[in-house]
């Protein structure tokens, strides 16, 4: 498939520029693997899943990784953690007048706080910073929180814990994991309650994520590659599933992609390292049964993702319904609900 396959028509007045006042009162377009699509809200949850599955979490927590400093020369630069490296080393995004070259010195001040980094190497598109102290000491002082490009304004107080999921432990993401904003306390204890079990995956999301796909034939397409850690917990409560006739719901591509890489061998296994798995229709899914994610930006590797979990015309037109019916898209919008295509 190409690219342009992809694509469809959002009006920009769609696109969720803030979340709603309670996490759970998003509506829920819901898919199964047989029969008509229903428009549902996402308090139906319990009764779209069973006693015996199994909710598979990302527990990654959104980093403030937008940082402001000035070069050594006076000039303006603006950094984007991508990724954490060790305790004083990053790999960021920069904006600058000026190119920046390695030994460049910027100091970046905020809350009190002052860092220095110095530039490194690159790899790809982003720069290698080595920072004067361990970054945990000051990135909260320091930091702000990096809302998506769509999102037409400044991050606010109210974005420092909407825009992270009530589970989130593991700091490391540069993004939310999306589909997991829908969630409070009292809905996960009610599925809990119901006989549903919860299991956590961690996957450090990357501003790659929102980088459109550039080439027109996706097999030439690269993944950005990205941080995940599958327990060998989570692949037990997979096992314990399977066994006792239970599906296994992911909530976010982010944990489709953690579980499949973790079963790129054949089997479901431990795994921690990187994946660039791209998975496009044709894909042969090995653990998820059924998704929960939100509405995707046009030919994205999401919505291609998604498209190979449902169905790409049943994912398409569902898409072409959310639009006409006033669904909310993107970080702060709307969810589905997909059962996998048989």
């Amino acid at each position: 498939m190409r690219r342009q396959d992809f694509t469809y028509t959002l009006p920009p007045a769609l696109i969720a520029q803030q979340p709603l006042a309670e996490r759970s009162a998003s509506r829920l377009l819901y898919l199964p693997a047989t029969g008509p699509r229903e428009d549902r809200r996402f308090t139906d949850l319990p009764s779209l899943l069973r006693p015996g599955d199994l909710l598979v979490v990302n527990d990654t927590r959104v980093i403030p990784a937008r940082l402001r400093g000035r070069r050594d020369t006076g000039g303006q630069v603006e950094a984007l953690i991508e990724r954490l490296l060790g305790e004083r080393d990053a790999l960021a995004q920069l904006r600058a007048s000026k190119a920046l070259k390695p030994g460049a010195r910027i100091e970046f001040a905020g809350g009190g706080q002052q860092v220095g980094a110095t530039v490194g190497g690159r790899q790809g598109e982003f720069f290698e910073l080595r920072f004067d102290r361990p970054i945990a000491e000051w990135l909260d002082a320091v930091g702000a929180l990096p809302l998506p490009p769509y999102i037409a304004r400044p991050a606010d107080a109210d974005d420092a814990q909407r825009y992270q999921t009530i589970y989130g432990r593991q700091p490391g993401a540069v993004a939310a994991s999306t589909a997991g904003l829908h969630f409070d306390e009292a809905l996960l204890d009610q599925l809990r309650g119901m006989g549903v079990e919860v299991g956590t995956v961690t996957l450090h999301v990357g501003a790659g994520t929102f980088k459109p796909v550039r080439v027109d034939d996706l097999a030439e397409h690269r993944m950005h590659a990205e941080r995940a850690h599958v327990p060998d917990a989570v692949c037990a409560h997979v096992a314990a599933a399977r066994a006792r006739g239970g599906r296994v719901v992911a909530v976010g591509t982010t944990v489709v992609r953690s579980l499949e890489s973790a079963a790129a061998g054949g089997a479901l296994a431990p795994f921690e390292g990187e994946t660039r798995l791209f998975i496009t229709p044709g894909y042969e899914f090995r653990v998820v049964d059924v998704l929960i994610t939100n509405f995707h930006l046009p030919e994205s590797t999401l919505l291609m993702l998604v498209c190979a979990f449902g169905g790409y015309e049943t994912v398409m037109a569902a898409y072409r319904h959310a639009v006409e019916q006033g669904y909310r898209f993107f970080s702060y919008g709307d969810a589905m609900l997909l059962e996998r295509a048989p």
